[in-house]
């Protein structure tokens, strides 16, 4: 009788591991999802902002929002009249995972062009 006990409870005690680890797992999966979310979001949000300096190349904003999804991305566009340089930094906060994109840009004088710099996640 004692072994029924015995086997049943180690039984009872892998039950309790696989459930754990299966809840773990799921945990862990939704905070990479998470964050892949918050990386696309952001990269979505300079994206736009380099359209809207392709566009116009005098472009300026202190902040504006880019949905994707059923998030969003925060944009400021920092564009000096002086220089042929933008910077656009794009923020993206997905269930605590926040991630950041900045892009320095640069116009070319005789042709119009916009071109990428530098791309960068910001930690």
């Amino acid at each position: 009788m004692a072994f029924v006990f015995f086997i049943g409870g180690i039984i009872a005690v892998v039950g309790l591991l696989i459930a754990f680890f299966a809840m773990s797992s799921s945990d862990t999966s939704y905070g990479i999802s998470a964050s892949f979310t918050a990386e696309s979001v952001a990269t979505a949000g300079a994206e736009d902002a380099l359209l809207k300096l392709d566009r116009n190349a005098a472009f300026s904003s202190t902040g504006y929002t880019v949905s994707s999804g059923s998030s969003t991305a925060a944009v400021v566009v920092t564009n000096p009249s002086s220089a042929n340089q933008a910077t656009i930094l794009s923020t993206a906060v997905v269930s605590s995972h926040t991630k950041k994109i900045q892009v320095i840009v640069s116009e070319d004088a005789f042709t119009g062009q916009v071109n990428i710099i530098s791309w960068t996640e910001i930690q």
